[in-house]
């Protein structure tokens, strides 16, 4: 089951998408930080590809302007000597990309942003 929920961080509008995986009955502690949690994030205006872990950009494949379809491969992130493909969330047009080749990305840093 999915929700959407709209929040506002730093005067900044966005839309969360959560999905239960499962359910569970009883009592759960969940002890989480804002750095631990990668949540789907849309932006009022387009959505932004995010980094799913700490590494170095070892490709860009799209620029501003590039229209791709969904699971179309963006950028490859390289984290402990293996790399990762950054796909595309949904389709859509590039309207900003964020890192270049060589850069180094934390957890969560913006890759690019669709419109």
């Amino acid at each position: 089951m999915k929700k959407i929920y709209k929040i506002k961080v730093n005067n900044k509008a966005y839309e969360v998408e959560l999905q239960e995986i499962s359910s569970v009955e009883g009592t759960i502690e969940v002890a989480t930080s804002a750095a631990s949690v990668t949540p789907k994030v849309t932006m009022v205006g387009g959505e932004e590809i995010i980094a799913p872990m700490p590494g170095t950009i070892v490709d860009v494949l799209v620029k501003a302007g590039d229209i791709v379809e969904k699971g179309q491969l963006v950028a490859i992130l390289e984290a402990m000597k293996m790399e990762t493909e950054i796909l595309a969330p949904n389709a859509g047009t590039v309207t900003e990309v964020q890192i270049a080749k060589g850069a180094t990305v934390n957890l969560g840093d913006a890759i690019a942003t669709l419109g």
